[in-house]
């Protein structure tokens, strides 16, 4: 059984997470890396902080604490208008002070919001197909699944 934590962006702290855990279930977006009938169980769930992301230096140790093999950094940190400036270090100070795998990336990108990022050239100077590539490559019909 793999046990994950998941870190949200702060400005979406009321999220009920419920496209998350769906996707969860049905191993879709990043959580595809995990075979459906591998046992997968959420140990944490909490925001960045905020910006810059505060609780990214404390969050995590609590997850590892509960068994968090992985951490995902949300969809939200991606396609959220702007996207995180952050991400990166994020997932490099994470992986670096906590020695957990980090993954960009929780449900798949709704499709409406693929169709305007990829227009945008912050999005491309951001290089978030390097950061995200996996969510990038769900097909369009998934996508639309998620608006």
């Amino acid at each position: 059984m793999t046990k994950i934590g998941i870190i949200i962006c702060g400005r979406y702290e009321s999220c009920g997470g419920g496209k998350c855990f769906r996707a969860l279930r049905e191993r879709a977006g990043a959580f595809a890396a995990y075979p459906k009938e591998e046992p997968v169980e959420l140990v944490g769930y909490s925001t960045c902080g905020g910006c810059p992301g505060g609780n990214v230096e404390y969050v995590p140790e609590e997850m590892i604490t509960n068994g968090a093999q992985v951490i995902h950094l949300a969809t939200c940190l991606v396609v959220g208008y702007p996207p995180c400036p952050q991400i990166r270090e994020f997932k490099e100070f994470i992986q670096a002070r906590y020695g957990v795998s980090v993954i960009v990336g929780t449900h798949p990108i709704p499709l409406k919001y693929m169709k305007v990022h990829e227009q945008l050239d912050f999005w491309k100077k951001m290089g978030m197909e390097g950061i995200a590539g996996a969510l990038m490559k769900e097909d369009a019909k998934t996508m639309e699944a998620y608006d």
